[in-house]
């Protein structure tokens, strides 16, 4: 597949993945376009696994790397796309806190409640 068509096709998943809210990045710079021609073209749009499993799966390792605004993107992303509601995404702050630490989840906790609160405003407004 030419690169050009592997881009179009990351372009159009990272679009799915984080439901239109991420900007996508300018072609030209190699670390963007491996991004997309890689990890969103190849990796992300197979279909093993659904982007819901992907996503739980991500927003773990996030977590446990305490990445906390990358956790509150990907948080977003999952409630807008209907892949976690809140009480779901919650609830795996609940796992993360017994297998990575109280302090590592805690850090977590204000973008996950900002990530919600803002899904939740969008969705009372377009209501």
């Amino acid at each position: 597949m030419a690169d050009s068509e592997r881009r179009a096709r990351g372009l159009e998943m990272i679009k799915k993945v984080y439901a239109g809210d991420v900007v996508t990045p300018p072609e030209g710079n190699a670390f963007t376009d491996v991004m997309l021609e890689q990890l969103f073209a190849e990796v992300w749009s197979r279909d093993v696994l659904s982007i819901r499993d992907r996503r739980i799966l991500l927003m773990g390792i996030i977590a446990e790397k305490g990445e906390a605004m990358t956790f509150g993107i990907q948080a977003k992303a999952a409630l807008k796309n209907g892949e976690l509601t809140p009480t779901e995404i919650r609830e795996l702050m609940l796992m993360v806190a017994q297998y990575s630490g109280y302090p590592r989840a805690a850090s977590l906790l204000a973008p996950l409640e900002t990530a919600i609160a803002a899904f939740e405003k969008e969705q009372a407004e377009s209501a």
